[in-house]
């Protein structure tokens, strides 16, 4: 069975119930989920072996959340129990021409103060053949992008593919350094990026005209890198959007049908679905058909509430080859 390693914070998701505003609402569903682990869960569903890397408080909540992990299918026999706090964010579902909001309380956690200088690299990726991280993780701290360059490294000492999803985001880079400081480095180690033009203009600290010269200058800058992966979404309103994918090799491009969403259930998470499936497919399929495969999870995940993709490997495929439309199981 392969084996699939996940860096990133897990946090406390607490949500209004429906689409009940933050200042109207008198109570929270809870859930646990983190972007990398929630790229864990939707593969440990479909049958591969998942580790994932973070730290917990070491008191009931922090093991509410290793539970969960648990429950999801997750190996969290490497996650250590540290001083600090669980982090937080409070997610308000946006609806018609609302749209979401996100407010994060995740200072001081315990993933945020951890460097895993003391993890023991050679049984976390004892058999490993994939491992994953995301712009979120050394944004949030010195620590946290300490931790996210000793981690890549030690895939690179053993010959671990490594995928990154550059998710830059400006509400997070708080500690002093700016992104184009510490992603090269990390983006030196990675051999696919999913991103836009955006997240590599923040990390590189360039400006480019469109996309063809980001894929010119990546391909030439990175030796390494074997894949870019850019999605598109196109925004009607909170509960209709429209998206498709496209995946770059150095010398070809695949790319994947459009799917136009209507009566979104929840898009938190549907990029972590995507980067699952994108993950997943490439393990197991030629590129096209890994694309193929990426698109269809995530947009599977905007009918699932929650942060995860519950579903099986049967419903991607059938979303993927066409065969899901109007389709009635027996």
């Amino acid at each position: 069975m392969k084996k699939i390693i996940t860096l990133g914070e897990v946090m406390l998701r607490l949500s209004p119930p429906g689409n009940q505003r933050f200042f109207q609402t008198h109570s929270f569903d809870v859930e646990f989920g983190g972007s990398e682990a929630n790229v864990g869960a939707a593969m440990a569903y479909w049958g591969l072996n998942v580790a994932h890397l973070t730290a917990f408080p070491d008191q009931e909540i922090g093991w509410a959340a290793a539970g969960q992990l648990r429950k999801n299918g997750i190996d969290t026999q490497f996650i250590p129990y540290v001083p600090g706090r669980m982090g937080i964010y409070f997610l308000e579902n946006g609806a018609m021409q609302r749209s979401s909001q996100v407010i994060y309380d995740r200072g001081g956690s315990s993933f945020a103060n951890f460097d895993g200088k003391d993890l023991n690299w050679d049984a976390i990726f004892e058999g490993a053949s994939w491992f994953h991280w995301s712009g979120i993780t050394p944004a949030l701290s010195k620590e946290c992008a300490e931790l996210t360059l000793r981690s890549l490294k030690e895939a690179r000492k053993r010959g671990v593919t490594v995928s990154g999803d550059l998710n830059y985001r400006s509400n997070l880079w708080k500690f002093g350094k700016e992104p184009h400081e510490i992603m090269p480095k990390l983006m030196e180690l990675t051999n696919l990026f999913i991103a836009g033009t955006r997240d590599f203009k923040q990390c590189l600290n360039e400006d480019f005209k469109n996309f063809d010269a980001v894929r010119e200058m990546a391909f030439s800058r990175f030796p390494d890198l074997q894949y870019i992966v850019k999605t598109d979404r196109i925004s009607q309103s909170s509960s209709h959007n429209t998206i498709s994918a496209v995946l770059y090799e150095k010398k070809k491009s695949h790319s994947s049908k459009s799917y136009d969403l209507t009566h979104i259930v929840d898009r938190v998470g549907t990029g972590d679905a995507f980067a699952g499936g994108l993950i997943y497919g490439l393990l197991h399929m030629k590129p096209k058909e890994a694309i193929e495969f990426a698109m269809a999870a995530g947009a599977i995940k905007h009918s699932v509430p929650g942060d995860i993709l519950l579903c099986s490997l049967q419903e991607v495929h059938d979303l993927a080859s066409g065969e899901a439309v109007g389709k009635i199981k027996r």
